[in-house]
């Protein structure tokens, strides 16, 4: 962008002054054209004041040389031709089709040699245009320099040494940003790299916790069930030490501990697992001891009856398909809800009598 913006500056100040005194230059020639026709008309009505002195056909002959000579003289079909060229050129660089414009470019030069130093500096600017995809700094510096060197009087020579100045810095800043994108990808590639190790440990670790917790289950030697309600989650523990962790749906009315018959919250305490039933219609279903002294105490204080029937259970019945994805909504009426495949596992290694403990 901040080449763009050098670039429009340089088109629209200096480069505007430059083809100003190329339109100046062009203007006085027509101006010393048109005193040349006066003249010339001039004298045509002079000849008419000598045709007695001349011959009628002689006269003609005379007259019809002084009209041709200025017209040979102007050359104003070649100035029009490399003008219709010139535009020609321009509209294909507006249309960003620099390659053919460059073409067109030769062109002039080749037919148009006079027109010498503006082709240069207009080609100059296609080189190093920034929108220009197969920009190249070198021929664009080029062709600078040979319009300093072939006209050194030339309106555009100040441009061409600003830009000459301009493509140098250009040219060093684009080498850096190669260089750095250079080394980005490096680092990118050696991320990678990390990452494919990474994915390759947490494979070697998933692979240990299954055979840790196949090992567990054939021990069934889980000793306690942690349910971290904000967290939504319920995690295995044997000897202190964590073996599985699980994500998990709650009450629909999670805050807070249970405190009376329908209030869809799940409870906050310590518990037991005293039951289990594999006709469950939500898969299968494990019986949590509520409600402990401490329930029930606060129910009796609030008028109410504590409720009970909670479970850590499956899906419902038809709806397994759902999976991981019941976790995102809290829909139970109190209970503790799993995937059918992981209720199934904790049934296995979890024997009644096994410490639930459900925390806020």
């Amino acid at each position: 962008m901040r080449g763009l913006r050098i670039f429009q500056i340089v088109l629209s100040d200096r480069f505007r002054r430059s083809l100003t005194y190329m339109a100046k230059k062009q203007s006085r020639m027509g101006e010393h054209l048109f005193i040349f026709f006066v003249c010339i008309i001039a004298l045509i009505n002079r000849i008419s004041a000598f045709t007695k002195l001349f011959s009628a056909r002689k006269a003609q002959k005379i007259t019809s040389i002084l009209l041709i000579t200025p017209i040979l003289i102007s050359g104003c079909s070649h100035f029009n031709e490399s003008k219709s060229t010139f535009e020609e050129a321009n509209v294909l660089f507006s249309q960003g089709n620099y390659k053919a414009s460059l073409d067109k470019y030769e062109q002039i030069i080749g037919k148009y040699p006079t027109t010498g130093e503006r082709v240069l500096f207009e080609m100059g600017i296609i080189y190093a245009h920034p929108k220009n995809d197969q920009k190249d700094y070198q021929k664009s510096l080029e062709c600078f320099q040979k319009l300093i060197k072939d006209y050194p009087g030339s309106g555009y020579r100040q441009n061409s040494e600003m830009m000459i100045f301009y493509i140098n810095n250009v040219a060093i800043k684009d080498k850096m940003i190669t260089t750095q994108q250079t080394q980005i990808e490096t680092l990118q590639q050696e991320v990678k790299g990390k990452e494919n190790e990474i994915i390759a440990l947490q494979k070697k670790i998933e692979a240990l916790e299954q055979k840790l917790f196949a090992y567990a289950i054939r021990k069934g030697s889980v000793d306690k069930i942690l349910i971290e309600k904000k967290a939504r989650q319920l995690i295995l523990i044997s000897k202190g030490e964590v073996l599985k962790t699980y994500k998990i749906a709650l009450g629909g009315n999670p805050n807070g501990p249970k405190e009376r018959q329908g209030d869809n919250k799940t409870p906050e305490g310590t518990y037991v697992i005293d039951s289990r039933n594999k006709d469950s219609r939500y898969h299968l279903s494990l019986h949590i001891s509520y409600p402990n002294e401490r329930d029930k105490k606060r129910a009796k204080e609030l008028g109410a009856s504590p409720g009970g029937n909670i479970m850590i259970h499956g899906i419902k019945n038809g709806f397994s398909w759902v999976g991981d994805s019941h976790t995102e909504v809290d829909w139970t009426k109190g209970c503790i809800a799993v995937t059918d495949e992981e209720i199934e596992e904790i049934n296995k290694i979890a024997p009644n009598g096994t410490i639930v403990e459900i925390r806020p």
